[in-house]
């Protein structure tokens, strides 16, 4: 498929999220423990980056397909699959609001980590996810929560201060986070509010460096924050944001030890029973 002039594939692409995804990979692994996976299990993981969650469920027995719109990512997924030896987990290219070439109900789970969420074209991205679904199985999606306190809620709010207006019918992808949203969402794709349930959850982000370093790994490899800092560069601010990142990722640090980082961010679980 064509996702060539798409800007969220041009965002994503941006820098390098994989070295964001290493300081995921202790809760991907726990998230993909909690879903219940049995060997066997078809998986379909959207926004999959380079597989903090594809992975974890491969290794629990998934037959995991992972879907990504940066191609870097997919390519970086394809690595580490092949590395950990996991023949049961691939990748493929794609945008997760227009699945053409997945077939109707052709998962027992559906799984979207903070990544769905970011995908243009909300209803169409929710009536995608049901359509792939096999009667019977489940859709779980995690989406950060717009306003809450923590770690990445805030940063994405921070550095909105900063950025330029988005284009005219953008829909923020926090409003995922949103459960009158989601539930409209879902009925629009026919699946009924009694289906659909909510819990908030914790996702940690683990960093053997101090939050000051993490920040400059945001600032160099995570496509909205490089944006931010692109732009406050041109009106003298850049300095301003990193400040106020910094204060925001020490005072959000738990980790006992002075020289690391780890940060719990909540975030929203949602469940769809197809």
């Amino acid at each position: 498929m064509n996702t060539t002039t798409n800007p969220n594939q041009a965002l994503w692409e941006k820098g390098d999220f994989t070295r964001i995804a290493e300081s995921m990979r202790s809760s991907g692994e726990a998230l993909a423990k909690s879903l219940g996976i049995a060997p066997g299990t078809r998986v379909l993981d959207l926004g999959c980056g380079d597989g903090t969650t594809a992975l974890p469920a491969a290794r629990l027995g998934a037959d995991v397909l992972g879907v990504d719109i940066a191609r870097n990512l997919v390519e970086a997924g394809r690595r580490r699959a092949q590395e950990s030896g996991l023949a049961n987990c691939t990748f493929q290219a794609g945008d997760a609001g227009n699945l053409q070439g997945l077939a109707d109900q052709s998962f027992d789970l559906v799984v979207s980590i903070f990544g769905a969420m970011f995908a243009s074209r909300p209803v169409e991205v929710a009536k995608e996810m049901v359509r792939v679904t096999r009667p019977g199985g489940r859709i779980v999606m995690g989406n950060w929560i717009p306003n809450d306190p923590t770690l990445v809620a805030q940063i994405l709010k921070t550095c909105s201060a900063y950025s330029p207006p988005p284009p005219e019918g953008f829909v923020s992808p926090m409003t995922w986070g949103v459960e009158e949203h989601v539930v409209e969402r879902f009925a629009a794709a026919g699946v009924a509010r009694g289906r659909i349930s909510f819990a908030r959850d914790t996702y940690t982000f683990s960093y053997p460096r101090p939050p000051a370093q993490f920040v400059a790994l945001f600032r160099e490899f995570y496509g909205p924050t490089m944006n931010a800092f692109e732009a406050a560069a041109k009106t003298g601010r850049a300095a301003e944001l990193g400040r106020r990142l910094e204060e925001l990722f020490e005072a959000e640090n738990r980790s006992p030890s002075p020289g690391a980082t780890h940060i719990p961010a909540t975030f929203l679980r949602v469940s769809v029973a197809a």
